[in-house]
């Protein structure tokens, strides 16, 4: 719980700006502040590499809220809720509204469908970038998306992560993107090619490293969009 938010002057001043002379809606009124204690996708993701080179990248999911709502008795964590990543039922949307086909449906010794997408790429058999994302559908997008920025547009981490993002989803067939992602034309060249495009929203939270192997330096960055820190050691 963010107590000392919830007691801060900031927020209290928040709730009183909200105070008019009509009642406000009950549906108007959300818990906390939606900026900045917005509830999460449940998706970590983290990039470690040591002084030897020994390189981690890890995405790790409970799936919804409180996964399966089952705590693992004297570990104190929750228990995933994955099972709806499979299709319960070929064409009809999960909690998330994504469509599974048929060869998502339930059977024994089948993995459900992820988009989890811990990336490490290597130059010269060498760690050149480790990358990763929450998202849900949008991670092999976003993951994507920040290494075509390093490899083919020569940003460096922290200038290929801030870069604006979009996402074609394929069930529900649009595209998400974020403030910036769009320029006004290329909305109206894409409408009339029939695509149809979604809602400006935020995609993704990477943690990335970016390795200088000539001079022997490591480039952490994390994502603005999220709450994730860049450490050196």
């Amino acid at each position: 719980m963010p107590i000392d938010w919830l007691l801060s002057k900031k927020y209290a001043k928040e709730i009183a700006e909200k105070i008019d002379s009509i009642a406000t809606p009950s549906n108007l009124i959300l818990p906390g502040s939606e900026s900045i204690y917005k509830e999460s996708e449940e998706t970590t993701h983290y990039s470690i590499i040591d002084k030897f080179g020994n390189t981690v990248s890890t995405t790790t999911t409970i799936n919804s809220s409180y996964g399966s709502k089952v705590i693992v008795e004297g570990a104190g964590f929750f228990l995933n809720n994955e099972m709806d990543d499979f299709s319960s039922k070929p064409g009809v949307p999960n909690q998330f509204g994504l469509v599974g086909s048929e060869a998502n449906k339930i059977e024994p010794g089948k993995r459900m469908l992820s988009s989890m997408s811990p990336t490490i790429i290597l130059k010269d058999e060498k760690p050149f970038m480790v990358i990763g994302s929450p998202g849900g559908s949008t991670i092999s997008t976003i993951v994507l998306q920040v290494i075509l920025n390093v490899i083919d547009f020569d940003m460096n981490i922290q200038q290929a992560i801030n870069a604006p993002h979009i996402h074609h989803q394929w069930l529900p067939d649009r595209i998400d993107f974020e403030e910036f992602g769009l320029s006004e034309d290329v909305k109206n060249n894409l409408l009339a090619k029939g695509h149809i495009l979604g809602k400006e929203r935020s995609l993704g939270r990477c943690e990335g490293i970016l390795v200088d192997q000539k001079n022997k330096i490591y480039f952490g960055a994390t994502d603005p969009r999220g709450f994730g820190a860049a450490i050196g050691y």
